[in-house]
């Protein structure tokens, strides 16, 4: 029993920790791997530790960002990634664009959210309460 407990325990970390940690600048959701990756082109500009002590322009992210989140911010020129929304997505992949989107197991219901597309890693389409879901993927 404590061996398969061992093994479900180990199982459950190496899943947790392959997930990238979402991040957003500009109001778009990007991973700290990418923003990290531009380096001097990008700045944090806070940490929110919950939900509770993000600001307004993030509050639409609460119920995605329980536990917080890193807010960045461009340096130089924001045109640097490129930029689509969820219900462009959607539509590309033959869904509805108004349906919601999972990025990592994280459901965004608001197809209006836009991302950096340099964090998709893999995308699926699923069944998700009998509606097709766009699946979003930051590891592979």
């Amino acid at each position: 029993m404590k061996k398969l407990l061992y093994s479900f325990l180990i199982l459950s970390s190496a899943t947790l920790f392959a997930q990238k940690k979402l991040a957003v600048a500009n109001n778009t959701i990007g991973t700290e791997d990418l923003f990290k990756s531009k380096g001097s082109l990008m700045q944090v500009v806070r940490t929110y530790s919950n939900s509770a002590s993000l600001p307004a322009n993030l509050k639409k992210y609460s119920s995605v960002f329980t536990n917080g989140i890193t807010e960045y911010k461009f340096t130089k020129g924001s045109g640097l990634l490129d930029v689509i929304t969820l219900a462009v997505l959607n539509e590309q992949n033959g869904i509805p664009s108004n349906n919601p989107v999972f990025i990592d197991d994280h459901e965004f219901a608001d197809s209006s959210t836009k991302i950096y597309s340099g964090m998709v890693a893999k995308t699926e389409i699923k069944n998700n309460n009998g509606k097709s879901a766009f699946y979003i993927y930051t590891t592979k």
